[in-house]
């Protein structure tokens, strides 16, 4: 049986696989590690390349920053997987592709939520453990929590009570990857780590009406309503939901920071079972979705007016994440929403 336990943290000359290397996260990441002097990194992708300015936030840029490459993969596809690690034998591994949307998303692909994400997370956590990957990180969605947990919401709260019904299938797919990652770590002593983020915004973010979360969403709609003078913008639900938004660069350098953490205090704080394998990362402050609302309006400098469409659901009344654990790790987030929120507009006006 493979034992992990005496190994060394990440260095700038690790080979790094990042799975999911053209999603908002992914490429957060990817743009964390180069800045940081990584220079051997991997991403993936599943149907077309991504663009290179996705990496270094330059609009138009053609040819990819030097340390990085791209590979095609079908991560729900077990066997393609097995071979890609075998190939590759990554010495780390960020795990950051997941099928992802908003409210209208998981509601309208339930079955999809589950099956893709249930099979990518197993299939590159198995072959991480294989190919004796010497640290994982996995990213979830503050969507584990149960929909009336205490606020804010504490590691140990997770399985503790209902999950909201709108996302059940895709939070149930969060939980089994930290169960994954946590059961591996029992029984074959590996690094497997996990962070859960509370809702993410930021460059490369959706902006699909119809499958994006809420703040890009708004942010279209607002930019949309003001350049065809349209006098009002249609918000969902009744406004009062309180949610808490980190910008996608906070959240990867909280990644980068947990997967450099000295190999001491990760045995102490995250695979010391039963102590959970992962942290929340956040902000530790929340708005409702009418004062996000309000600020994407003045951001954006529509003039006209709010209406709040009450037929539609809101989700869960409050998500706020308790970021105790990780601060006392020595990481806190530095954006605050409106800076963030001016900096998702620039870059989303750049590439219209």
């Amino acid at each position: 049986m493979p034992d992990f336990r005496c190994i060394t943290p990440v260095n700038k000359n690790s080979r790094i696989f990042i799975a999911g290397a053209g999603g908002m996260v992914g490429s957060a990441i990817i743009r964390n590690l180069l800045e940081k002097g990584f220079n051997n990194l991997v991403g993936s992708f599943h149907s077309s390349p991504p663009q290179a300015d996705k990496f270094t936030l330059i609009p138009n840029s053609e040819t990819l920053p030097k340390g990085l490459r791209l590979v095609q993969i079908d991560l729900t596809c077990q066997d393609e997987v097995k071979r890609f690690f075998k190939e590759l034998k990554p010495d780390h591994v960020f795990l950051a592709a997941a099928k992802v949307g908003g409210i209208h998303a998981n509601n309208t692909f339930p079955a999809q939520f589950i099956h893709e994400n249930l099979a990518i997370q197993g299939n590159i956590i198995h072959a991480a453990y294989e190919a004796k990957v010497k640290r994982l990180l996995f990213l979830g969605s503050s969507c584990i929590y149960p929909k009336q947990a205490p606020q804010p919401m504490k590691e140990e709260h997770l399985l503790t009570g209902l999950l909201e019904p709108t996302n059940e299938p895709y939070a149930i797919a969060k939980i089994a990857g930290i169960k994954m990652c946590e059961a591996y770590n029992r029984q074959y002593g590996t690094r497997f780590l996990a962070v859960m983020p509370t809702n993410l915004y930021g460059p490369n973010d959706n902006f699909d009406l119809e499958t994006s979360h809420v703040l890009p969403a708004l942010i279209r709609k607002f930019n949309e309503a003001k350049q065809s003078g349209a006098p009002e913008v249609v918000v969902w639900g009744t406004g009062s939901p309180k949610r808490e938004f980190l910008h996608v660069d906070d959240m990867a350098d909280a990644s980068v920071f947990v997967m450099n953490l000295a190999e001491p205090v990760i045995d102490e704080h995250l695979t010391n079972y039963p102590k959970p394998c992962f942290v929340n990362v956040g902000t530790g402050t929340d708005c409702t979705i009418k004062e996000v609302a309000e600020t994407i309006k003045e951001v954006v400098g529509y003039k006209g007016s709010l209406r709040f469409d009450t037929s539609k659901p809101d989700g869960t009344p409050r998500k706020l994440l308790d970021i105790s654990h990780l601060h006392s790790l020595g990481f806190t987030a530095q954006l605050d929403l409106k800076k963030g929120i001016e900096d998702t507009y620039d870059w989303y006006c750049k590439r219209l």
